[in-house]
């Protein structure tokens, strides 16, 4: 068992997350939640994309290449984001799961971890 709490934990990669978007992706979403459930990681960013990025997301083709270019930045720094949950954890990333939504401007990340990180927390 740990002695930080688990809210501490989320808040911490929560923070650290907001830092990578904005060194590795030159900006960072308004918000960040993260939430630790058995052996994921759920962090929902919400205000990712730029004004421009909504304009061309009104087109079937504008909608798939912001996709497409947005979740290829993100995956092309995955080993850093994996490092991330590893240092604040200390618990390996099996998986790691993206998506956005152009509608909205969110992105949910999802990291599957190795163990049930959240037993950690347990009394």
């Amino acid at each position: 068992m740990t002695t930080t709490s688990k809210g501490t934990i989320e808040a911490e990669i929560s923070k650290a997350i907001t830092q990578w978007e904005k060194d590795f992706l030159g900006r960072g979403s308004i918000t960040v939640k993260s939430d630790i459930l058995r052996d994921m990681i759920i962090i929902n960013l919400k205000g990712i994309l730029t004004p421009a990025e909504y304009v061309v997301s009104e087109t079937k083709d504008g909608l798939l290449s912001i996709k497409r270019t947005r979740t290829a930045c993100v995956e092309s720094g995955v080993e850093d984001l994996k490092d991330i949950i590893l240092n604040l954890t200390g618990e390996q990333v099996k998986i790691f799961h993206t998506d956005i939504s152009t509608s909205t401007g969110e992105r949910i990340m999802v990291f599957k971890l190795k163990n049930n990180y959240e037993k950690k927390f347990s009394s």
